[in-house]
C-alpha cells in the first residue's frame, strides 16, 4: 500500500554529483523528514548539468527544487527550514 503522505508532497528534485558532502547532507535531511525526491546526477550526464545551470544560474551542487520553486543549495534549504518556510513549500499541493 502506498504511503498517502508521500503522494501528497510536491515533487522534490535534487541535482547532485557523486563526490559532494552537501548533497549527502541534503539527502539525509530530507530522509529524516520522511520525504522522497528525484535525484539528477549532473556528473553522469553533461546535458543535465547544462539544464541545471540554465534553471538555476548556479554551477554548484546540490541544487534543490520543491515543485517549481528553486530552494537553492543545502545551506539555503536549511536557512529556509530554520525560518519556517520549508514546511509551507512542502504543504503546497
Amino acid at each position: 500500500m502506498a504511503d498517502p503522505t508521500a503522494a501528497a508532497q510536491p515533487p522534490i528534485t535534487l541535482y547532485t554529483s557523486a563526490i559532494c558532502g552537501y548533497c549527502v547532507a541534503a539527502k539525509n535531511f530530507l530522509r529524516s523528514r520522511g520525504l522522497q525526491w528525484d535525484e539528477v546526477r549532473i556528473d553522469l550526464d553533461p546535458a543535465e548539468r547544462e539544464r541545471m545551470v540554465a534553471r538555476t544560474r548556479r554551477t554548484s551542487v546540490p541544487q534543490i527544487f520543491i515543485g517549481d520553486t528553486h530552494v537553492g543549495g543545502y545551506d539555503d534549504m536549511m536557512a529556509l527550514h530554520r525560518a519556517g518556510g520549508l514546511d509551507a513549500l512542502l504543504d503546497q499541493r
